[in-house]
């Protein structure tokens, strides 16, 4: 449970600090969002550091019962499968990139979700018990 608790305290504010900077800045995320489909290095990149965080989650949590430690893994295995779909195919995620950044109410609803699972993981890394 420590090593579940420790992840989530990393994963858990990220993904907080990740969705109110998407709704704080919602009105610009479409010109960002088409500005990085216009660069496949900045998509592999991205993929880099997201399979490398999802590796490092998964060796470390690799926790498949047990309640909401399940979500750390699965976030692991989530962050490895997106690192590597960014990693091989960079071209051709760029105009979904673009379609979901001109969609606000997809943008609202990822950061929504982002939002709650980020809360929830905070809460159980630093709440109490």
């Amino acid at each position: 449970m420590t090593s579940s608790r420790t992840i989530a305290g990393f994963i858990g504010p990220t993904l907080l600090a990740i969705a109110v900077a998407e709704l704080v800045n919602l009105g610009s995320l479409p010109a960002l969002m088409e500005e990085a489909a216009r660069s496949p290095l900045v998509i592999f990149l991205s993929g880099v550091l997201l399979f490398v965080a999802g590796l490092a989650i998964a060796r470390a949590h690799n926790v498949w019962s047990g309640g909401w430690p399940v979500l750390v893994t699965v976030l692991g295995w989530l962050a490895m499968l997106g690192g590597l779909a960014r990693m091989f195919l960079p071209t051709r995620l760029a105009p979904l990139l673009v379609a979901i950044g001109e969609n606000a109410t997809v943008m609202v609803a990822a950061a929504v979700v982002t939002l709650a699972i980020g809360a929830f993981l905070s809460f159980k890394a630093y709440g109490r018990g």
